[in-house]
C-alpha cells in the first residue's frame, strides 16, 4: 500500500494575519494626565476641545496699512490715524484715514482690508503723513478672521492619535497645559538561542553577537514603550517556559526571537501552546515566514524568527501595528506609496516580499543582498518594496513602497 502523501497547510495571507492580529488588540484603559511638553509621542486618551478660537480675533497678515475699503478713490490720499503693533488694541477707524499695522496685529473696528506697506507709498513728499494705494486691491484682502484656524468648541485632535510635533504646538495654541494620554506598554523582549552572546563579550566559535534584542529595544524605545530585557534564554523547553511565565507577570506583551521553526532546538512555539495559546503560526511572508502570535497565560505574546533582516521586518509590519492599536492609537496602517523601480526583479516568489530599498531621485534601487540574514540592508534603505506573490519588475514599473518613516518611531 503507497504511503500518504504530507500536503503542507497553506500560509497565512500578510493581510489577513493583520487582520486577525489587530482583531485582537484591546486598547488599554489606564489614563495618566501629562504636562503639554512631556506629550510627544503618546496617545490621547480624550478629544481635545478648544476653549477659544484661533485666531481670537480679526488680525494682519501683513505688514501695512488697515484701511477702509470704501475710502479708496483714484489717487486719493489717506491719513495715517494711527498705528498699532501685534498685541494692542487699535481704536475705531475714522473715515478717510489709514492705520499703520503689523502682522498679526487686531484690525481696528470699521477696518475690512489690509494693503501691504509695498502696495503704497507717501502721500506728498517726505511729508510722512499720509499714504495713496498704488496697487489694485481686492476688499478684504491680507486679513486672517476670528477662528480661521480653530473655532470655539471644535474637537481639535480626536482620542487615540499619537501626538507629533506639530500637535504639541497646535494643542498650546487653544491653551491646553496638559493632556490625558494612555499609560505606555509595558513591552518584554526575550532572545533564544544558545549560539548567542551579548556585544563585549569574546565570541567563541559558533557564536554570534545578538543584535536582535538592541534592534527590538530601539524600535519600541522610538515608540515611547518601556523594554523590558529578558535576557537570553538557553535551547530548553523548561527554562523557556519558565522565562516566559515570569515574563507574562510583569510586561503587558511579551515580544521574542528566535526559536519559533520546527528544529529541534526551537522550543518557544511549544512552550507558549504548553502555556495558553497559539492564534497563528507560518504566513505567507518573507522575510519572516515563521513567525507565531498568541498568548502566555492570558499575556499577548509575538515569536518572531531569528534572522536580522526577518526581524526588522515582521516587527515593522505585524508587531508594531498591534502595539499601536493595543496602546489606543486609531490609525495603525502605514501608507503605501508608489516609485519607479530602478532594478529589475524576473524570480517571482510565491510568498510577498519585502525587498529593503532606498528611495532617491524618483526611483527605488535594491540592497544587492536580500538575505534574511544580512541585517546591513535594513540599516541602509529607507524604504521596502512590497512584491505580491508571483510577482515580477522590469526597470520603470511602478511598484508599491512603504517608507521606513512609516515604520519608526
Amino acid at each position: 500500500m503507497p504511503k500518504a502523501i504530507k500536503t503542507r497547510a497553506p500560509l497565512m495571507p500578510v493581510e489577513d494575519a493583520l487582520a486577525a492580529i489587530l482583531g485582537a488588540a484591546t486598547p488599554i484603559t489606564e489614563i495618566e494626565t501629562v504636562p503639554l511638553l512631556k506629550a510627544l509621542g503618546r496617545v490621547l486618551a480624550a478629544d481635545q476641545s478648544s476653549a477659544v478660537d484661533v485666531p481670537p480675533c480679526d488680525n494682519s497678515a501683513m505688514d501695512g496699512y488697515a484701511i477702509r475699503y470704501s475710502d479708496l478713490a483714484a489717487g486719493a490720499a489717506l491719513a495715517v490715524s494711527q498705528r498699532i503693533p501685534a498685541g494692542t488694541m487699535g481704536e475705531s477707524l475714522a473715515a478717510g484715514t489709514a492705520a499703520r499695522i503689523f502682522t498679526g496685529a487686531a484690525i481696528p473696528d470699521n477696518a475690512d482690508t489690509v494693503v501691504m506697506q509695498e502696495d503704497t507709498e507717501s502721500a506728498g513728499e517726505g511729508s510722512g503723513e499720509g499714504i495713496t494705494v498704488t496697487a489694485e486691491i481686492k476688499v478684504g484682502q491680507h486679513i486672517r478672521p476670528k477662528g480661521q484656524d480653530i473655532r470655539y468648541g471644535s474637537v481639535v485632535i480626536a482620542k487615540g492619535k499619537r501626538l507629533q510635533p506639530q500637535d504639541i504646538g497646535l494643542l498650546a495654541s487653544i491653551g491646553a497645559t496638559e493632556v490625558d494620554v494612555f499609560r505606555p506598554l509595558k513591552v518584554a523582549v526575550l532572545s533564544t538561542g544558545d549560539e548567542l552572546v551579548e556585544p563585549g563579550t569574546p565570541l567563541a566559535e559558533g557564536q554570534i553577537y545578538n543584535s536582535n534584542r538592541y534592534t527590538l529595544s530601539a524600535l519600541l524605545t522610538a515608540m515611547g514603550y518601556e523594554v523590558m530585557d529578558g535576557g537570553i534564554v538557553a535551547d530548553d523547553f523548561d527554562i523557556t517556559c519558565q522565562q516566559l511565565q515570569t515574563l507574562a507577570e510583569r510586561a503587558d506583551i511579551i515580544i521574542s526571537s528566535g526559536g519559533v521553526s520546527v528544529g529541534e532546538e526551537d522550543h518557544v512555539k511549544a512552550a507558549v501552546e504548553s502555556l495558553g495559546e497559539l492564534g497563528l503560526w507560518k504566513l505567507n511572508i518573507k522575510p519572516g515566514k515563521p513567525l507565531a502570535f498568541g498568548s502566555v497565560s492570558g499575556t499577548p505574546f509575538f515569536g518572531l524568527p531569528g534572522n536580522p533582516s526577518s526581524v526588522f521586518v515582521t516587527f515593522s509590519l505585524l508587531a508594531r501595528p498591534y502595539l499601536l492599536r493595543y496602546q489606543g492609537q486609531a490609525e495603525v496602517a502605514p501608507i503605501i506609496t508608489k516609485a519607479e523601480a530602478g532594478f529589475d526583479w524576473q524570480r517571482a516568489g510565491t510568498r510577498q516580499e519585502y525587498l529593503r530599498a532606498k528611495v532617491q531621485g524618483g526611483k527605488v534601487e535594491l540592497y544587492p543582498n536580500q538575505s534574511s540574514g544580512v541585517l546591513a540592508s535594513a540599516s541602509w534603505a529607507n524604504a521596502l518594496v512590497v512584491l505580491p506573490p508571483n510577482t515580477k519588475v522590469a526597470t520603470g514599473d511602478q511598484v508599491q513602497v512603504i517608507l521606513l518613516t512609516e515604520l519608526s518611531g
